[in-house]
């Protein structure tokens, strides 16, 4: 790998997505809130996928912090507390969008396994208080302002490396 082509390395164990240079130096942390049920590649789980994917798109370039996205559309929203309060069990989809395909068929891509049709995101999110612990539908969520410093570093096609354990 180049050492001037970034990768994200995300742990599920640690709760933490790495950005890292092609020679594995960490460029920067973040913290993260992966899927409260875990880790898990089947369609309907709620379950974080593992394995290798890939930045397919990226959505959100130019909006505002907290901007609301439904169906990886801007509603022309932008989240608050009060905003929040209105529907207290959505999940929010906020900011930027970094939308993952899987690399590895049968394990995270094609079939009942498929990342990119499980809508799997790295985005960000109302419920910050919560990253660093396990709390999402599948997706990778962020703090916002991670979310959008992360999205202006990573092109489409940047590789990632979602890792149950830290090894």
């Amino acid at each position: 790998m180049s050492a001037d082509r970034p990768y994200i390395r995300i742990s599920l164990a640690r709760q933490v997505l790495e950005l890292r240079n092609g020679d594995d130096r960490v460029l920067a942390t973040y913290p993260i809130s992966t899927a409260a049920r875990g880790a898990g590649e089947q369609s309907g789980s709620y379950q974080t996928p593992r394995g290798e994917h890939y930045v397919r798109a990226r959505i959100g370039q130019g909006q505002p912090a907290n901007t609301v996205f439904v169906a990886r559309r801007p509603t022309g929203e932008v989240w608050t507390p009060a905003l929040g309060e209105q529907a207290p069990e959505r999940d929010w989809i906020l900011s930027r969008i970094l939308w993952l395909c899987g690399r590895e068929p049968g394990h995270n891509r094609l079939g009942q396994c498929d990342s990119m049709r499980r809508y799997i995101y790295i985005h960000g999110t109302a419920d910050e208080h919560l990253l660093g612990q396990p709390a999402s539908h599948g997706c990778i969520r962020m703090a916002n302002a991670d979310v959008i410093d992360l999205f202006e570093q990573v092109p489409v096609g940047t590789r990632v490396l979602i890792a149950e354990d830290d090894a």
